[in-house]
Parts: structure tokens; C-alpha cells; sequence
């Protein structure tokens, strides 16, 4: 089952011993067990077990990402955290700057302080980012195409190259688009039913979010997108739709 940062060590010690192995979200096995009641680790490893048996034949084996990959997924969590850190200070002193009768200038300065000292952190991290692309041929060459793409950045770009390791863990952009949340599934039962089509919840947030804000950047400097999005919205499209295609368009021109 993979937790994360708790599997990693296992998962290390594995590839060590060149043990074959795979790792699977604990949601697709929880959901394989159908009406299960209670819970307990012998009942939890069992299920694993048969899980891994029933599915012998389908399940990948794991390959654990480089070092380099490994680092990259840690800068970009810790940078995660002190960005949401920082936009929370922000947003606390733009309150206090609002009640400047009642707020003590002491709390303005220690906030001040905060936001600037967050901002440094981020920008040694993202320094760093590039320092581990430029220190190794194939991440370097896998980087520059993949931010050739108008709207992918930075963060975009390592992100997916740490989510796909590389592009070697997805067979296609759609899969990649799937497990991003970007992928609208028709909600149909019989002739009653006619919902339309919608993304699942299921989904990597972080990316899922990532490729908004790029796709909202190619939609405002990038003419090609700025001129599909404003045909479609013109002939009644919906801009909300219209915006997810062209986050399609961004995964599916990374992939190629």
C-alpha cells in the first residue's frame, strides 16, 4: 500500500535487494473488498494480499524514481507548504492593515518579517529546483521540453516530471489527464438519467490546479489559445469546458 513518505524506506530496501514489487493506492484496494466491516492490520494485510493475488496478472511492478526525482518531489512539497504559509500571512495582514486603529504595529512587523522570510525560502528552493535539473543531462533535456510548451513554467514542468518520473510511468496523455482530474466521464443510467459529462473528484488536486493556472496564463499571452478560447465563447461555449479543453491541449502537447 503506498503511504508515502512511510513506504519509501521499504521501497528502497526492495529496489536494493532487486526484489520485485508494487505499490498501489490504498483506495483502489479498500474499494476492491466490497461490504467489509471493521478493521484491524491482519485484516488490512490479508486484504492486500488477496488483492495482490487477484490481480497478479495486471498489477505493475514498481519502479522506484532516481535520486534526483526523489529530491525534486521534497522541494516541491516543502515549497507547497510555505507558499500556502505565506498566502495565510498575506491574508492576515492585509486584515490587520484594514483595523489599523486596533492592531498593534508589533503584529505588522512580526507578519512583515514572515512574508519576507517565506519568500526567500521559496526562492532558494525553486534556485535549488534548477540547480538538481541542470546537474543531471537527461532531466535537463526532458525539462526543456517540456516547458517549450507555452504556460508551463517551472513548478509545472518538475511536477510532472516527478508525478510521471520522467514520463515513463503513464502509457499516454490521457491516462496523465485521467489521474489529473481534467477528463470529463458521461453520468448516463438507462433513458432516465442524461447527466452531463464531468470530471471526477478522484484526482491529483495539486496538478489538477497547476494546469489551470496554465491554462489560464496561455489563454492571456499565448495568441494561438487566446483565439480558440474567444471562438468557442462566442459560438455559446462554456468557459468553464472551454478552459479544460485547453488544459488538455497543454498535457497533450507536454506528452508529445
Amino acid at each position: 500500500e503506498h503511504t508515502g513518505i512511510y513506504s519509501l524506506p521499504l521501497a528502497v530496501f526492495l529496489t536494493e535487494k532487486k526484489c520485485d514489487f508494487a505499490m498501489l493506492p490504498g483506495l483502489e484496494i479498500k474499494r476492491s473488498l466490497g461490504i467489509h466491516r471493521g478493521k484491524s492490520d491482519p485484516a488490512d494485510a490479508q486484504a492486500i494480499a488477496r488483492y495482490a493475488y487477484l490481480h497478479r496478472d495486471e498489477v505493475k511492478i514498481y519502479k522506484l524514481p532516481s535520486a534526483q526525482i526523489l529530491e525534486l518531489k521534497s522541494l516541491l512539497s516543502l515549497r507547497e507548504r510555505m507558499v500556502r504559509q505565506r498566502a495565510g500571512y498575506q491574508g492576515s495582514r492585509k486584515e490587520a492593515r484594514s483595523f489599523k486603529n486596533i492592531t498593534s504595529k508589533l503584529m505588522l512587523e512580526v507578519q512583515e518579517k514572515l512574508i519576507k522570510e517565506l519568500t526567500n525560502h521559496i526562492s532558494q528552493i525553486e534556485k535549488q529546483i534548477k540547480q538538481i535539473i541542470a546537474s543531471d543531462t537527461e532531466l535537463k533535456r526532458i525539462y526543456a521540453l517540456t516547458t517549450s510548451v507555452k504556460g508551463v513554467g517551472l513548478i509545472l514542468g518538475t511536477t510532472m516530471m516527478v508525478y510521471t518520473n520522467c514520463f515513463t510511468a503513464f502509457d499516454d496523455w490521457r491516462k496523465f489527464a485521467c489521474y489529473s482530474g481534467i477528463v470529463p466521464f458521461p453520468y448516463q443510467s438507462g433513458t432516465s438519467i442524461r447527466g452531463k459529462k464531468k470530471v471526477h473528484h478522484l484526482a491529483n488536486k495539486k496538478l489538477k490546479t497547476l494546469l489551470s493556472n496554465a491554462a489560464c496564463n496561455s489563454i492571456r499571452y499565448n495568441p494561438e489559445m487566446k483565439a480558440y478560447y474567444e471562438r468557442r465563447i462566442q459560438e455559446g461555449k462554456n468557459e468553464m469546458s472551454t478552459q479544460n479543453i485547453i488544459r488538455n491541449k497543454i498535457v497533450s502537447r507536454v506528452f508529445a
